[in-house]
């Protein structure tokens, strides 16, 4: 909980300090393997558009590119092999090799289609890209799928943000607990497909 604080803490000073370009860089890191969380990032930035220091048309742009570029990044670390970097660096951001495996179940079993989805999903897209690199997904549909997902998780989370206004903290409180239902859901899928398997074998 104090790396938390912490981390959200130091989001909010980025923020403060450079507008936009403190969002796109936190939605590339966002989008990266890097556990840096958009509920904390995007509905702050709603609450300077209501105070008037930030565009919202701005705010969605930058964003939604900053989305773009992370998992971009991501998709070319899957291209030329996402399991050694996992192994050699994801420590340092609290992966490991497990985490990437039901990325790439999770890619496999649902197509292209989940770079779309994996956008709502916490944890999955933080590693998504990665799976669609290693398995040469087309660039322009990953590209499009990427864009669509984000630039409408970051508006909803930027209009929240909004109406919410001083109380925007509340969004993350929720948003927590809807992280850990969205987690222990996965689990529990994960689970019933692997004991479904065994029994069929």
């Amino acid at each position: 909980m104090v790396l938390f604080d912490f981390l959200f803490n130091a989001i909010l000073q980025i923020i403060s300090a450079t507008n936009y370009i403190g969002i796109f860089l936190l939605m590339v890191a966002e989008s990266m393997v890097l556990p840096i969380p958009s509920e904390a990032v995007m509905p702050f930035a709603g609450f300077l558009v209501a105070s008037g220091q930030l565009n919202i048309i701005l705010v969605a742009v930058v964003s939604t590119l900053g989305s773009i570029a992370g998992s971009l990044i991501s998709y070319y670390i899957g291209l030329k092999g996402g399991k050694p970097f996992v192994r050699r660096y994801g420590k340092y951001f609290l992966l490991n090799e497990e985490h990437l495996e039901k990325a790439h179940r999770f890619f496999e079993r649902r197509g292209e289609i989940t770079i779309f989805f994996s956008r709502f999903i916490p944890v999955v897209r933080h590693l998504i890209s990665i799976p669609a690199g290693s398995a040469k997904m087309n660039l322009k549909r990953f590209v499009a799928f990427t864009a669509i997902g984000a630039a409408i998780w970051n508006v909803v989370l930027v209009y929240v943000g909004i109406l919410l206004k001083e109380q925007w903290e509340t969004v993350l409180s929720y948003t927590q607990y809807l992280d850990v239902t969205v987690i222990v859901a996965l689990v529990g899928l994960a689970i019933y497909f692997i004991t479904k398997r065994k029994q069929r074998n």
